[in-house]
């Protein structure tokens, strides 16, 4: 490792401090999808003190921004994401449930950590720019609304990636590897019915009921389920029922629902297709229809050439050490879900070899805390969930790494997460990140053949796979669902 990539790191080293009050910060203000307004302003505060230039209100998203160092090719875009998920408000350190606040929000994905770890990581890279004099510029992006509104996604579709060369990222999680594969695109849409109030005994005939429509809506769904790609999924909610009188034809109803497809392409025709079931449910009932565009997300273009390069700082750089107090607080947090035995990592649920291997190294799931670096895993493998960093990897090269913040097996979205957001365990996590993203993209300044060589790969990948297509409409814009 050269010298000054070296001090780079000691300097983010120096800066653990600031960086992990950052994280803490954020934990504290918890808020929802494209209302972190508080995060927002702390994060441009942050970014104005250490010297970035920072560009605020991103495609017209009020919480959205990005700060920018330096000059020249190559441009190096670090992601970060600072959105909390509702009901989920919890005591840092507890390993029992303890509500801050009734019905209060909470870092249960920790977002809080992610975007900190990138922040860290920026502050690195823009140490080694100074240090060195290169040629380059890294833009970190304060990306809000990765729950509930895929801010990424609407920068996809207006061109904000194509500035940079490549991205990268990471996410909370309970072990240290590298992210492979793909994961599902996602389509929300918000439909609401509107009919004609009347007297459900006395004129049930004058009334129009929106419920109705909602219900048909749903069984046509149900059918439609049948006719879709085995890799689809279709989820609703009623989030209007149109109010709590058996004796009135209800006159408004909303329906909220989520499309998925591993491939993006398949989630917009078939998005379309239960677009086509809520008008003819309107039809059905004579009552009316308004479709609403919540947010969309793409599935992710895996990137070999830059997994290989990120996995190769997660070796030089240690892996944390933890105290017997970490050791007995991951323990005893686990007494609280069913983690114990469950083996960890992409490359343990795919790979043979490599599950006897993570066996071993977990003491076949019993370690609380995973503290050992996974093996490495580059393969074409889907995963369940949404990102809408996958509209990024569509655009440039994009890789993204895992960082253990939470005990082995610890369920995603959960209290137990937002419990060690704000611990050491959480800090020493994020840490490790900062720093094998800063190493990453001070390689990436000094490797212009690597920049190349996962340039045609991700142009390659995208060509067999169709082309992009942005699931984002043409004029629309993110909607918060209040």
């Amino acid at each position: 490792m050269e010298d000054l990539k070296k001090q780079a790191l000691e300097y983010v080293e120096s800066r653990s401090g600031d960086i992990t009050d950052v994280s803490h910060a954020i934990w504290g203000f918890a808020e929802l999808s494209l209302k972190e307004y508080k995060s927002a302003a702390y994060y441009v505060q942050k970014l104005k003190e250490e010297g970035f230039e920072v560009e605020e209100g991103l495609c017209g998203i009020d919480t959205a921004f990005s700060g920018k160092f330096g000059s020249g090719k190559p441009v190096i875009a670090i992601l970060a994401e600072f959105d909390a998920l509702s009901g989920l408000s919890q005591r840092a350190g507890a390993t029992e449930r303890d509500f801050l606040e009734p019905d209060g929000s909470g870092h249960g994905c920790g977002h809080n950590m992610l975007g900190a770890g990138s922040f860290g990581a920026a502050l690195g890279i823009k140490h080694y720019l100074e240090q060195s004099g290169k040629s380059g510029t890294v833009i970190f992006y304060g990306c809000p609304g990765e729950e509930g509104g895929a801010s990424k996604a609407l920068m996809a579709r207006d061109k904000v990636w194509k500035e940079c060369d490549v991205a990268l990222t990471w996410h909370p999680a309970d072990c240290f590897q590298v992210t492979t594969g793909t994961c599902n695109s996602c389509i929300q849409t918000l439909y609401k019915f509107k009919g004609v109030a009347a007297h459900a005994a006395g004129n049930p005939h004058e009334g129009r009921s929106a419920l109705d429509a909602a219900e048909l809506m749903n069984v046509g769904v149900q059918f439609l389920r049948e006719h879709a790609k085995p890799d689809a999924r279709i989820h609703y909610a009623i989030i209007n029922g149109g109010g709590w009188s058996p004796n009135v034809v209800q006159p408004y109803a909303d329906l909220l629902y989520m499309v998925r497809s591993t491939s993006v392409g398949d989630a917009v025709a078939l998005q379309k297709r239960v677009d086509k079931i809520a008008k003819a449910a309107a039809d059905m009932t004579e009552t009316s229809v308004e479709k609403i565009f919540v947010d969309a997300c793409s599935n992710t273009v895996m990137n070999t050439v830059l997994e290989k390069l990120v996995y190769s700082n997660m070796e030089q750089i240690p892996i944390p050490e933890y105290t017997d107090e970490e050791w007995a607080f991951a323990e005893k947090l686990r007494e609280t879900f069913p983690g114990k035995g469950k083996i960890s990592g992409a490359g343990a649920q795919h790979d043979e070899e490599i599950a006897a291997k993570v066996k071993e190294l977990s003491e076949d799931g019993k370690r609380a805390i995973n503290d050992f670096l996974m093996p490495f895993f580059s393969k074409y493998v889907e995963s369940p969930g949404s990102t809408d960093v996958g509209d990024v990897s569509w655009e440039i090269p994009t890789v993204q790494m895992g960082a253990a913040t939470y005990p082995a097996g610890s369920p995603g979205h959960s209290w137990q997460n937002v419990s060690c957001g704000a611990t050491s365990i959480g800090d020493k996590g994020l840490m490790y990140a900062a720093k094998v993203l800063c190493a990453s993209a001070i390689d990436l300044l000094n490797s212009p053949k690597t920049i190349s060589a996962a340039k045609k790969e991700q142009k390659k990948r995208v060509k067999d796979a169709g082309g992009y297509q942005c699931p984002v409409p043409k004029g629309a814009k993110l909607y918060v669902i209040e």
